[in-house]
């Protein structure tokens, strides 16, 4: 079988291309895409939280959606997950904002990591079938009671 020069130098490319895909660093973002976190967060009275931050992001591929995921952990070891709106992703620059109701929030005044996922969950039909993270963002912020 005789292999042209154009296909070696494609399946070069190809192998070359995969390899750089799959070794991006952990903090890289994918397609310009990034979202932040806010410096500071709040409780209210009822326990309800909420979280806000910046985000960009493109289109999400054909087979799946984007969402944005917030979590919270606190030095006593209270942790809390949630998430926010569906993002809109048309490359400009948008407000997140995730409130978790008070009877499933943990988290009081005082400081906090806060963990902000853009996330795309890729579907096979109707179920998902993976889930990657396209940008996050981790930074200590002051919880206020309000």
């Amino acid at each position: 079988m005789r292999i042209s020069t154009r296909g070696m130098a494609l399946t070069a490319f190809s192998a070359l291309a995969a390899g750089t895909l799959f070794t991006a660093p952990a903090g890289a973002t994918a397609f310009h895409q990034s979202i932040s976190v806010h410096h500071d967060a709040y409780v209210a009275q009822d326990g309800s939280v909420t979280l806000s931050g910046p985000y960009h992001c493109e289109q999400a591929s054909p087979t799946g959606v984007m969402q944005i995921k917030a979590t919270v952990v606190q030095e006593d070891g209270s942790r809390l997950s949630i998430g926010a709106e569906q993002p809109v992703c048309d490359g400009r620059e948008h407000r997140w904002v995730a409130v978790a109701p008070g009877r499933f929030a943990n988290v009081h005044p005082g400081r906090a990591e806060v963990t902000a996922e853009l996330q795309e969950i890729h579907l096979s039909g109707l179920m998902p079938r993976s889930v990657t993270t396209v940008a996050r963002d981790t930074r200590d912020v002051e919880v206020h009671g309000h």
